[in-house]
C-alpha cells in the first residue's frame, strides 16, 4: 500500500455517522433516566467543562469497557443531551446545553451542580 494510500485510509472513518434526536423530541422521563446513571452524569459534566467539539470519545477517563462507552454516549444522544460528528479516526463531541435548557429548563444545572453525588431515578 502506497504511503499516500495508507494516510487517506487513517483519516476517513468507516462508521456509520451517529443519529441524534432532537430535544424537543424527547420525553422528560427519557431525559431524567439518561441523567440518572453516574458514568452519563460525569461525561455531561466534563462536557460542560470543554468547548464545543473539544472532546473526544477516547479522552473520557472512565472504568468501563469501550463498548458501554459508546452504549452511555448513545443514551446521552437519544435523550437530546449529544452531539457527535466524525473528524477522522476521532468521534467528537458536543454537549447540546442551550437547546436542552430550552427543552428542561434547570435540569441540566441541576445535574451540574450536584456534582458526583449522582441522582436516583425509580
Amino acid at each position: 500500500m502506497t504511503a499516500q494510500r495508507q494516510r487517506a485510509t487513517a483519516t476517513t472513518s468507516h462508521r456509520t455517522p451517529p443519529v441524534h434526536v432532537d430535544p424537543v423530541d424527547v420525553p422528560l422521563e427519557t431525559a431524567l433516566l439518561a441523567l440518572a446513571d453516574p458514568v452519563r452524569q460525569s461525561l455531561v459534566r466534563e462536557l460542560a467543562r470543554a468547548g464545543d467539539w473539544e472532546r473526544s470519545c477516547g479522552s473520557f477517563d472512565v472504568s468501563v469497557t469501550k463498548a458501554t462507552l459508546s452504549r452511555h454516549f448513545a443514551v446521552l444522544r437519544e435523550a437530546g443531551l449529544l452531539e457527535q460528528r466524525d473528524a477522522g479516526p476521532k468521534r467528537l463531541n458536543r454537549l447540546r446545553r442551550a437547546e436542552f435548557d430550552e427543552r428542561f429548563p434547570g435540569l441540566l444545572d441541576l445535574v451540574l451542580r450536584h456534582g458526583g453525588e449522582g441522582l436516583h431515578v425509580g
